[in-house]
């Protein structure tokens, strides 16, 4: 067993050095697509070279991308604790966790023009289905109207992602704001009863200036 122990330490180091390449990649190609490697080299503190290791060529690195992406959601849906709760309650939680994952699900679609389903969502995945069990579970507990279907939920919760995401660079308003009003309007959809009344005592008011 001791003998296991360095080769167990190496792969720890190389699994952390090849999600810091990842997450430096997001950060560098989310604000320019067409930034060289070694950018992003810089970003996640390592030598080009070691970068090559991991992935020899740029298609590579964003093939790996839409894998990162893939992690991040479902990480997202666990910190969201769905299970909790009603469901609209999970259906915001869930919404404002994957708010942040802007950049590396805006890489994994492809382009930051088109708000198409991205292709890595065509196979049901294990967020998908969370997800639509967090939609029957609302219409079950009647905080979600049964006329809302779990496929179409989740084109509604991609739409107003995008619409948030897209807010904060074309209108003078912060990314708070921006999902203030996302969470706002997701609610007003999907609710049962009085939209706005539900909406309100979700999601509190962002911050007067």
């Amino acid at each position: 067993m001791a003998k296991r122990a360095p080769v167990e330490e190496e792969t720890r180091t190389r699994a952390r050095t090849r999600r810091a390449i990842l997450e430096a990649a997001v950060s560098v190609l989310g604000e320019r697509s067409t930034a060289p490697l070694s950018e992003v080299a810089q970003a996640a503190g390592v030598a080009r070279s070691t970068l090559q290791r991991y992935f020899p060529e740029r298609s590579d690195l964003l093939a790996a991308l839409d894998d990162h992406a893939d992690e991040l959601l479902r990480e997202a849906t666990e910190r969201a604790r769905i299970a909790e709760g009603s469901g609209v309650e999970a259906f915001v939680r869930l919404a404002a966790e994957y708010f942040p994952l802007r950049d590396a699900i805006m890489l994994a679609w492809g382009s930051g023009d088109d708000p198409g389903e991205p292709d890595w969502l065509d196979d049901q995945s294990e967020y998908d289905r969370a997800l639509y069990a967090l939609i029957e579970r609302g219409h079950a507990d009647g905080t979600i109207d049964r006329r809302i279907a779990p496929v179409w939920a989740q084109q509604l919760l991609w739409a107003h992602l995008y619409s948030a995401w897209t807010y904060t660079r074309t209108a003078p308003a912060s990314r708070h704001e921006a999902l203030t009003a996302c969470l706002y309007s997701l609610v007003k959809v999907v609710c049962v009863g009085d939209p706005a009344k539900a909406a309100a005592g979700l999601v509190p008011l962002p911050a007067e200036h």
